[in-house]
């Protein structure tokens, strides 16, 4: 996994201003080792806990904008806050996580750094937050129109019909079927295969001209 090392300073950049100060406080406190990852299509951040004198070690992908590179940092932290109380004890998205999630997004919605839209969506997910920041789509999707860059001709997967054609960044086709919790049920047309795609992965949508 390729990542790079940030020194605290040029956290800035990737965080809402307004955020910094209190991230650096966790990142201190807790003696964090944070990367900034790049690209990883399966999960926006992850976290492993101290261990034989290492640091807690965090990565984000690097290419979420603030906002949403600020919540990822906030689900990682909240495992190393569930771990420094109850180590291996509990489910890893158990209600002890859920309760220090919850907590660490109260903290920070107290800021008032995020929009009004992520602000609403946020204190729904706090009443009951998805395993994996990818879970969130409602969250995610309102996330997505703050990218700076959009790639042009490419939408989220849930914003276009069921039985639409799409296709991906590697090319190939698919029809969109329906919604199995948090992934669409879709069809390969080359192969007839059954595939299952994340509700928020970008694609472009085809359109069929009948003759």
């Amino acid at each position: 996994m390729a990542v790079t090392e940030h020194p605290l300073h040029a956290l800035k950049h990737y965080l809402p201003e307004g955020s910094f100060e209190k991230v650096v406080e966790f990142l201190h406190l807790y003696k964090v080792h944070l990367t900034v990852s790049k690209v990883r299509k399966s999960v926006l951040g992850d976290y492993r806990h101290a261990h034989l004198g290492s640091n807690h070690r965090i990565s984000v992908n690097g290419n979420l904008n603030q906002y949403e590179f600020l919540i990822t940092l906030l689900h990682e932290l909240a495992h190393l806050l569930t771990y420094e109380a109850y180590k291996n004890k509990v489910e890893a998205h158990g209600k002890e996580w859920k309760c220090c999630y919850g907590s660490l997004l109260n903290d920070f919605i107290q800021l008032n750094i995020f929009p009004n839209d992520v602000v609403n969506e946020l204190k729904k997910s706090m009443q009951s937050p998805a395993a994996t920041a990818n879970g969130e789509i409602a969250l995610l999707t309102i996330l997505r129109k703050y990218n700076q860059h959009h790639k042009e001709g490419y939408q989220l997967l849930s914003s276009i019909p069921e039985g639409a054609l799409f296709i991906t960044d590697n090319g190939k086709i698919f029809k969109k079927g329906k919604l199995r919790r948090k992934r669409y049920a879709c069809v390969e047309l080359k192969t007839g295969l059954p595939y299952t795609v994340s509700a928020i992965s970008e694609v472009k949508q085809l359109v069929v001209v009948n003759h």
